[in-house]
């Protein structure tokens, strides 16, 4: 047995979250029950994040102690056949073998997270996007900013959970417009790798960036709820700032729906 790093995608519409939970199903679940059909044995993965139900991830990392010889005998073949377990809203891209103790969660140096909205009805965006009125972009980056100076998120944690520390070091927060990258010539485009419709006026997508060494539960639904008071207007920057002094969540912005949230990368 060797230890893998496990390179995948997914789209977290049908799961209650990453992580296994007793009665609901799960993204993890669902790899490790097909890592034990290939393998004909149990298998369990650690994953470097546990996204919330209905998140998605363009590119999460699980590690797991596999039998080396099925893996270096043909890689591509065992992926093909993960991938024909699985359901096609779970893709396994790659497995790397890592050194024995190397951690998908511990060793994460950074995680990125990124969070689309849109303006204006559009069939094509309404699964991975959230439809919401004109926002200031400009207050909402002003906002923004002050999360690089944070180091308690208290005020945008899950409430209730088995956390030992709020702790975390943000090193981007920012809100950007989404730019076009192929022409809308049949009325659907790619923008910054997530389909678009070309009806209407391109580049009316948006999405919050944000990095850190961790996450909170919920953390970053909370952020993007509260800034999309300060680009409402009902929120000023100074009330965003003793919004996070506080350190009490019943402060902050309502969470936004999971829907439109995606883990975007994983750095170690």
């Amino acid at each position: 047995m060797k230890r893998y790093f496990i390179e995948l995608s997914y789209d977290g519409t049908a799961y209650h979250g990453w992580q296994v939970q007793p009665g609901d199903i799960s993204v993890q679940q669902c790899i490790e029950e097909a890592l034990a059909k290939v393998l004909r044995q149990p298998i369990s993965i650690v994953g470097a994040g546990r996204t919330d139900a209905g998140v998605n991830a363009r590119k999460m990392i699980a590690h797991a102690d596999l039998p080396d010889e099925i893996i270096e005998k043909d890689k591509a073949r065992f992926i093909r056949s993960l991938n024909s377990l699985t359901a096609r809203d779970i893709a396994i891209h790659d497995i790397v073998e890592v050194a024995p103790d190397a951690h998908a969660r511990f060793d994460a140096r950074r995680r990125t997270y990124r969070y689309f909205v849109h303006h204006g009805a559009n069939p094509f965006l309404r699964h991975y996007s959230l439809n919401i009125a004109p926002l200031d972009y400009s207050a909402m980056n002003e906002a923004a900013a002050l999360l690089l100076d944070v180091d308690d998120f208290t005020s945008f944690a899950k409430l209730h959970t088995d956390t030992h520390t709020n702790i975390c070091r943000v090193d981007t927060a920012r809100w950007v417009k989404a730019g076009a990258t192929a022409p809308a010539a049949a009325g659907i485009v790619v923008e910054d790798g997530v389909i678009a419709s070309g009806i209407g006026e391109i580049g009316s997508q948006y999405y919050f960036e944000i990095s850190a060494d961790r996450f909170l539960r919920n953390m970053v639904r909370a952020v993007v709820g509260t800034l999309v008071e300060v680009g409402r207007g009902k929120m000023s920057i100074d009330r965003f700032r003793q919004v996070i002094a506080q350190k009490d969540r019943c402060e902050a912005g309502t969470s936004m729906p999971g829907n439109a949230l995606f883990l975007w990368d994983v750095e170690y």
